[in-house]
Order: C-alpha cells, then sequence, then structure tokens
C-alpha cells in the first residue's frame, strides 16, 4: 500500500502534527547562499523591458499606443501554411520527436530555395540544418564554436542576439562602427588587421536590423575574401531577404564563390510567411560548420515539431504569391511613416529593405539619448519605439520605427509626433 505524503510525515513523531508549523524550515532568502551565475553577470539590463513596462503600464490606463517597437509582424500566415500545418497535425504519426537536424523533406526544400532563388548548389545532408528560428540557431552555433578568450567582431548596432549569441558563449565582443557617413567594410578590415588574438568569427546581417542598411554581392565578395585570408568564420543573417523595396534585392553571401569555406547564412521564415510564432528557419553553408550545429542542438533539441517542418516546405515550394503581398503591404507602411516624418520635421533616411526605419532623434531631443527619447515619445506621442542604445552604444542618438501597425494607426502615429512637436516649439 502507498502511503501518502501526509501519513509518512505524520507517522514521524507523535506530535507531528500539532508541532508542523513550529518546527517547519523557513526558506532561506534568494541571496542567503554564495551562488554566481556567470553567463547572466556578463548579460548587462535588456533595455527594450523598459520600454515595453511603459507600453503597458499606458495601456492598463487605457491609453491607447501605436506599438511600433519590436519587429513582430502584425499580419496572418498565408492561408496554405496553416491549411498544411492543419492537415499533418492530425496524422498520429507526426506527433513524435522530430530530427534536431531537420526533416529530410525541408532540407531538399531548402536546398532548391537556394537553387531556385540565388543559383547556388548545396547538399542538405551536410550543408543544411533546420533551426527553431534563426535566433536558436545562431546562439546554438555561437555555443558550439566559441569559447573564452575568441574574439568577435559584430556591427555596432547590431541585432541583440549577434552580440549576446557570443558574449553567452564566452567570446569577446569587438564592435565594429556602422553608422552613416561610415565605411563599414573600412572599420571591418581595420578591425580584423587590429585585434589580437586574431578574430575567430565576425556576425553580419543584411539588410540590417535595426539600421536597415543594405550591401550588394561585390561588399560580400570582399568579406570573404578577407575572411580566407585571415581565415575568421563569417555567420550572415538574412532575415530580410525577400523584404526590399523599389524593385532592389538582397543578395546572399553564399552567391561568392568560395563562400562556403568560410560562411554559413540564416534565414527565418518569420518575416517572409508572417512565420514569426511558428520558430521556424534555418542555415546552409560551410559542411563543418552545419555539423557544429547539428551536434550541439542533439544535446539540445529534438527540432520544430514535425508538422511545422511540413508547412515550411508548403512556404518554401509553394506559390509565392503570398511573399510579394506581404513585401508590398511593407513597402506602403514605409511611404506612409517616412512621409508622415518629414511632414512633421523629423528627416529621417528612406530605407530600402528590412522593415524597419532607423531614426536619429530629432533637435532639441537628442541630448536625452534614445531611452529617455522613447518615454518622452510614448507618455507624449503615444507612440512606442525601440531606444538605439538596446542595440549598441553607437545606436544611441537612434530610435527604430517598426512597420507592424496598418497605415491607418501609422497616421494616427504621426498625428501624435506632430503634435508633441507643435507643443515643444510653443513651450
Amino acid at each position: 500500500m502507498t502511503q501518502s505524503a501526509d501519513s509518512r510525515d505524520s507517522s514521524r513523531s507523535p506530535d507531528a502534527s500539532s508541532s508542523s508549523s513550529s518546527s517547519s524550515v523557513s526558506a532561506a532568502p534568494a541571496d542567503a547562499f554564495p551562488v554566481s551565475f556567470p553567463r547572466i553577470e556578463r548579460l548587462p539590463p535588456y533595455v527594450f523591458n523598459i520600454t515595453a513596462e511603459l507600453k503597458m503600464a499606458a495601456r492598463r490606463r487605457g491609453e491607447d499606443i501605436i506599438d511600433m517597437s519590436m519587429g513582430n509582424p502584425d499580419g496572418p500566415t498565408p492561408p496554405h501554411i496553416v491549411e498544411k500545418l492543419v492537415e499533418v497535425a492530425q496524422r498520429p504519426d507526426t506527433h513524435g520527436y522530430s530530427s534536431s537536424k531537420g526533416i529530410p523533406r525541408l532540407r531538399r526544400a531548402i536546398a532548391h530555395w537556394y537553387r531556385s532563388r540565388y543559383e547556388v548548389d548545396f547538399d542538405p545532408d551536410s550543408e543544411a540544418i533546420v533551426t527553431i528560428g534563426s535566433k536558436e540557431g545562431l546562439a546554438h552555433l555561437m555555443l558550439a564554436t566559441l569559447d573564452k578568450g575568441d574574439t568577435v567582431l559584430v556591427p555596432n548596432p547590431s541585432y541583440p542576439i549577434h552580440i549576446y549569441g557570443a558574449v553567452i558563449a564566452g567570446a569577446n565582443i569587438r564592435s565594429v562602427r556602422m553608422s552613416p557617413g561610415v565605411d563599414f567594410f573600412d572599420e571591418l578590415e581595420r578591425a580584423v588587421r587590429e585585434s589580437y588574438p586574431k578574430p575567430k568569427m565576425m556576425i553580419l546581417g543584411f539588410p540590417s536590423n535595426p539600421t536597415a542598411q543594405c550591401v550588394e554581392l561585390e561588399f560580400f565578395e570582399r568579406v570573404v575574401k578577407l575572411a580566407r585570408e585571415h581565415q575568421i568564420l563569417v555567420v550572415h543573417d538574412l532575415a530580410y531577404a525577400d523584404i526590399t523595396f523599389d524593385g532592389w534585392k538582397a543578395p546572399s553571401i553564399m552567391q561568392v564563390p568560395g563562400a562556403r569555406e568560410v560562411a554559413v547564412e540564416f534565414f527565418t521564415l518569420s518575416k517572409s510567411y508572417n512565420m514569426a510564432g511558428w520558430r521556424i528557419g534555418f542555415m546552409v553553408g560551410n559542411a563543418r560548420l552545419v555539423a557544429a550545429l547539428a551536434r550541439i542542438k542533439s544535446y539540445h533539441d529534438y527540432g520544430s515539431f514535425t508538422p511545422v517542418q511540413v508547412a515550411a516546405i508548403a512556404a518554401l515550394e509553394g506559390d509565392q504569391a503570398c511573399v510579394e503581398e506581404i513585401r508590398a503591404n511593407y513597402e506602403k507602411r514605409r511611404n506612409v511613416l517616412v512621409k508622415g516624418l518629414h511632414e512633421a520635421g523629423w528627416m529621417v533616411d528612406v530605407p530600402k529593405a528590412s522593415m524597419y526605419i532607423w531614426a536619429r532623434i530629432p533637435e532639441p531631443y537628442r541630448q536625452f539619448g534614445s531611452l529617455e527619447f522613447s518615454r518622452i515619445l510614448l507618455e507624449q506621442a503615444k507612440v512606442c519605439v525601440s531606444p538605439g542604445i538596446g542595440f549598441g552604444e553607437y545606436g544611441d542618438e537612434y530610435v527604430r520605427f517598426a512597420l507592424i501597425e496598418n497605415e491607418s494607426r501609422i497616421r494616427q502615429a504621426i498625428r501624435g509626433i506632430k503634435t508633441m512637436f507643435k507643443n515643444a516649439k510653443g513651450a
């Protein structure tokens, strides 16, 4: 007979029940033990949480906040992809553990996608791997390949996981400034030349998050040449491959001959197919890096839910009209926001790709820095943006608008900003 917890406790002494409250051991305070968490301690406060808390507090007060902070697509996933998910999820044989490397059919679809799009061939078994979104893949790749003492070159400002994936892995970061009027490749080349020990890896992402900066194929040719000369690994994040405007097309680093000797490239279905919450992406390129990521993932996870992977095949191999529709929607929003900001006197650059406007803080607000200006913008204009300091110290004169509100809401945001600027001039 199994004894209950209560009966076992009460059997320990005749007066256990009467003395339990007085004899119970009090929980020790959380800081009572000398325990440290070195990796966590290397991470700074997450500034985006500050603006998120301010936004939620305002909404609890009943304020209508136009949220243009996080790059979280607001549109639905195309119906044919959802239908494929539902169809496959109804099969019981798809509910078990999947493969941490990704099912073979999806890896073949990835190879076909690259061949048809960029005229680059990959071996789906050794040069392609499925990831649980690109963020997971980036973090695990750095954990698999970096160690204490390694140096990693990262643009500043940059998408946070590009920086902190390496920090969590124990590596040292050397920031490479990326600002208007600065030749980024010259800065990159100088960082390679001046770093000791030599960098082990560089992390790039074009079109850029947060700056929306773009490069041509010739830039990647120079990067690959530099990396091969100095034996540096290159990780490129191509998250915004399809979110391009005015007829411009984003190149892939893998189009460069010899790139796979030093480079890998990530792609995510989050933006192109409105599948951000599905958490599905992939990495292609250097076979040794693919094998390293596959090995660490075999210890950490069993991959994405199989029906999600099959739905990803439907996305990559299906009608791409949905991608064009999503792209065109972002272009319309870009046009409305840029036009409105210019009318308000806030002269921002017109991005030719990504889902962001990287806006230099206008005078007289620039002196406050991006976090304080974001607070002012939220309180006075009812618009929530991302402070540039969250992407690196060179971003502190900027804020990032994400094109995740519809055109009507963007116009509402512009009205709030115009009113804020007008009141500031009249003060």
